[in-house]
């Protein structure tokens, strides 16, 4: 059984639908009365109904302390990336729900599971990190190696710790994120996602101990 199917089976029953209404209501969706008849696509059209009838995916909210959905990722590595930033406080994911939450007026249900909710937390926690941080998202300036959002959330933490600091002159910025990675004679351009993640995980503590101390 596909995920899609057994999510809803379990919308079937957390909606109260008896069998007549609930094959009614597929065939008034798609024109079809049985799930398996179904293509994908029309799966996904069935759940956005039941969602909007109220249905609540069960990992739509954190489990064990983590959330899940395919917009989780996305939306956690940016949740870090301003960890490390010095712009947020809080790491965990019930903060980034309540946050989302709090400024998109957006439920988790639908920021996790829909592509155009997703698309607007995401936007938004870019917006937020582009106006509180410096993040330069989606402007490569000219630079190639700042293609990569670990790249750009790299670069911006640099600026903060180096104010005055610019593309043309980077401070040392080269010199250290090859430290960093254990590797001399890289080319930035050449960085994978895991690399930059490093850069940004060490250049984090070093934002976050700047501004406790007024730094």
């Amino acid at each position: 059984m596909t995920s899609s199917i057994a999510a809803i089976h379990v919308a079937k029953k957390q909606l109260g639908l008896d069998d007549d209404t609930y094959r009614a209501k597929l065939a008034k969706i798609t024109g079809k009365s049985s799930v398996k008849d179904m293509s994908e696509a029309e799966r996904q059209k069935v759940l956005t109904v039941f969602r909007n009838d109220g249905f609540r995916p069960a990992d739509a909210k954190p489990a064990g302390g983590k959330m899940s959905g395919p917009f989780a990722r996305k939306l956690q590595a940016l949740w870090i990336a301003g960890y490390n930033l010095g712009v947020v406080s809080d790491r965990r994911d019930a903060a980034l729900i309540a946050f989302v939450k709090r400024q998109t007026g957006l439920d988790a249900v639908r920021f996790l599971h829909h592509a155009d909710d997703a698309r607007a937390a995401i936007d938004g926690l870019k917006g937020w990190l582009r106006r509180e941080a410096g993040v330069s998202f989606g402007n490569l300036n000219g630079q190639d190696w700042l293609a990569a959002d670990g790249a750009k959330i790299a670069w911006a933490q640099w600026k903060i710790l180096n104010p005055g600091v610019d593309l043309i002159n980077r401070k040392g910025f080269d010199t250290e994120v090859f430290r960093l990675i254990d590797h001399p004679n890289y080319w930035l351009s050449a960085l994978t996602s895991r690399q930059w993640q490093v850069v940004m995980n060490a250049l984090g503590e070093r934002v976050r101990t700047a501004k406790k101390g007024g730094a």
